[in-house]
């Protein structure tokens, strides 16, 4: 057994129930669990001096596409929309093998580690012939880094062919994508308190799936007791493609095929209607909000204060990184708050109301009640951030609103997953970094060159 104390930290910001700040407490774990936050001086193992830095709970991330980490920032496609972004990225994602996925889950989890982020579902739905075992990649990937982590089985099998939009390499039939999703559930879903590794069923999206598939992968979803996940209502164009071809809005078309409930969440859901809402917050059906890709992708913005409202469970996400550009969870809670205060002023979520969405929001949409707040006998997911820098200077007032409102630029000082510190004084304790950034950019050069 191994014991960690966070020793009289000025603040920390539990997002419990009572939203408790502390101030000048201590923060004590044994194992991968929170064992108590308070007054007392406990003997530990290793203790972590943090009277100058703020404690937060773990981010969250609920929404990624960490394969695309190796097709950022290519210029063909910087002035593009969803349908032609895609079509002309699918001619590259063709030719995704495990050397890619493992390389690019790997820096971007990293990234996400150095900025506060501890859990990251990954939405993998490119699945080419002979491109090896990419989950297994991406599950090595977040083993080596420490990082808690929800992989999906995600599908294609409405190519161009069939009026989709993906090209016929990268689809596959429904049976084939059936007994592949069971094979990784049964070999790596867990189920159990303090679980690293999840598994989802996530087919990607209205314009690239079948209804059939939809059915099936929520019969066996929910036969395997995992969750449910896709992309819906991302923008204009997929709003008209389920009106035309099905004669409904996008909801109408999820709920036909069994796609509305606790155990399910959609990416983006920016084009919804007040009915739309309304089913969403009866269903209890979440959804992963993203802001700096809808932005860059001209989308549209997602209606974060009337789910709220409404009850409609939110969490945070980044997005794959070619329609984001980064893996840093604490620019996207900023982000997400400025484009709110600019897009509904008054009515926007706080910061604080922010990080309550990346991080117990992020948690509810992924079943999960054991991470997303700081509490005895919760997991030991948290992260700190020294207050004695140049740019918090007059920021710590009011540390639970701070990330919001002033943000951090570049990483934190610790961040602990699973009771395990994995960045320490800003540095990945389990991996050099150096190395992985040349080994991941002759990667990239290799895959690009193809």
């Amino acid at each position: 057994m191994s014991t960690l104390l966070i020793r009289n930290a000025r603040y920390i910001v539990s997002c419990d129930d009572q939203d408790t700040l502390w101030e000048h407490a201590n923060l004590f774990i044994r194992d991968n669990a929170i064992e108590y936050i308070g007054p007392e001086l406990m003997h530990a193992d290793q203790t972590i001096d943090a009277s100058d830095m703020v404690v937060y709970p773990g981010l969250v991330n609920t929404h990624h596409h960490l394969y695309q980490i190796f097709s950022r920032n290519l210029p063909e496609v910087q002035r593009m929309e969803l349908f032609p972004w895609l079509q002309t990225l699918y001619e590259v994602w063709k030719n995704l093998d495990e050397e890619v996925v493992y390389h690019s889950s790997l820096t971007g989890m990293a990234e996400m580690l150095k900025t506060g982020c501890t859990t990251c579902f990954d939405h993998h739905y490119v699945f080419p012939a002979h491109a090896g075992d990419l989950v297994a990649a991406q599950f090595r990937a977040a083993d080596t880094l420490g990082m808690r982590f929800h992989a999906s089985r995600g599908s294609m099998d409405l190519s161009q062919k069939d009026g989709g939009l993906p090209p016929d390499s990268v689809v596959q039939s429904i049976d084939a994508i059936m007994a592949d999703s069971e094979h990784l559930v049964r070999t790596w879903h867990d189920a159990s308190r303090f679980s690293m590794h999840q598994v989802a069923l996530a087919p990607c999206s209205p314009f690239s799936v079948t209804g059939d598939l939809m059915r099936e992968s929520a019969k066996l979803a929910r036969s395997l007791s995992v969750r449910l996940h896709t992309h819906v209502a991302e923008t204009k164009d997929e709003e008209r493609y389920t009106l035309e071809r099905f004669g409904m809005r996008p909801v109408a078309y999820m709920e036909s095929l069994g796609w509305t409930g606790p155990d399910v969440w959609y990416a983006h859901g920016i084009h919804f209607d007040d009915d739309e809402l309304r089913i969403l917050a009866e269903t209890g059906t979440g959804v992963a909000h993203c802001p700096a890709s809808n932005m860059k992708l001209s989308s549209g913005v997602c209606r974060v204060p009337d789910m709220l409202r409404l009850h409609v469970p939110v969490g945070l996400a980044l997005d794959g990184s070619a329609s984001n550009d980064g893996c840093d969870m604490l620019e996207e809670l900023r982000v997400a708050y400025l484009l709110h205060r600019l897009h509904s002023s008054q009515d926007a979520p706080t910061g604080y109301d922010l990080l309550k969405m990346a991080t117990r929001g992020s948690a509810q949409i992924l079943g999960r009640t054991d991470i997303g707040y700081l509490a005895p006998n919760m997991a030991a997911d948290c992260f700190l951030v020294n207050l004695e820098q140049l740019p918090l200077v007059g920021a710590q007032f009011d540390p639970k609103s701070m990330l919001g409102t002033v943000g951090l630029k570049g990483s934190v000082d610790y961040t602990i997953v699973n009771g395990v510190p994995v960045v320490q004084r800003g540095e990945l304790t389990t991996l050099d970094e150096a190395r992985a950034v040349s080994q991941a950019n002759a990667v990239v050069h290799r895959y690009l060159d193809r």
